[in-house]
């Protein structure tokens, strides 16, 4: 794909959505980082759902610290790894609290250093909640830019730096959540819906599906 197919997709896609985000409810640093780790092989709906319960009375290290690892897997106990999440959340909590004054860290590699916390949710956190414009490919991300042509890759990585290479500046602060949200809704994983996707005509895929498949 050439860049000036790459800058056109972006273009769409931001006109379409001036100002995308997550869909994962949260109101500081702190709860998002919970949330992306706890959203790990789970779904955003799903999470919401038990933090909507949680951060109310626990939405801080501190709080979460003192709630107990027990008493916090019985409000994520719809998710799933839970038993595996909620020990490293306190665990996570723990070493905010002790090494950071409470406070998340706003580098990647000091972030990388929290259980339960990889490339992956580290980039979420720096681009989320700390305005940097970093990529953080998830399944989705991964899979419209293989299917698109937009950065194909074998791995996450590859995907990653390929995207954090050809995307324009302009556009890299939100790029990840237009992909994300692309991905989610329009170019799905068992049947893209093509016919109602507005870059259509950039996009390499060569199965592209029409009305009639539905």
């Amino acid at each position: 794909m050439n860049a000036a197919s790459r800058a056109e997709i972006f273009r769409r896609l931001r006109e379409a959505n001036p100002k995308p985000t997550t869909e994962l409810e949260y109101k500081t640093p702190f709860q998002l980082l919970i949330a992306v780790i706890l959203s790990a092989q789970a779904t955003d709906v799903g999470v919401n759902k038990a933090t909507r319960r949680l951060f109310p009375i626990a939405g801080t290290p501190q709080a979460l610290l003192a709630l107990g690892e027990e008493t916090l897997k019985r409000y994520i106990s719809t998710i799933g790894l839970f038993n595996a999440k909620a020990k490293n959340v306190i665990a996570t909590c723990q070493i905010l609290i002790e090494q950071n004054g409470g406070e998340v860290p706003r580098t990647r590699q000091a972030l990388e250093t929290l259980p339960g916390v990889g490339r992956k949710t580290a980039n979420v956190v720096l681009n989320t909640a700390f305005g940097e414009a970093t990529i953080a490919v998830d399944t989705h991300i991964f899979r419209v830019a293989n299917r698109t042509g937009l950065a194909p890759g074998k791995t996450v990585r590859a995907v990653e730096d390929k995207l954090e290479k050809t995307i324009p500046a302009e556009f890299k602060q939100d790029a990840h959540h237009w992909l994300i949200l692309h991905g989610r809704y329009v170019c799905k994983a068992r049947k893209p819906d093509c016919p109602q996707c507005i870059i259509r005509d950039l996009c390499e895929y060569r199965h592209k599906t029409a009305d009639s498949d539905k």
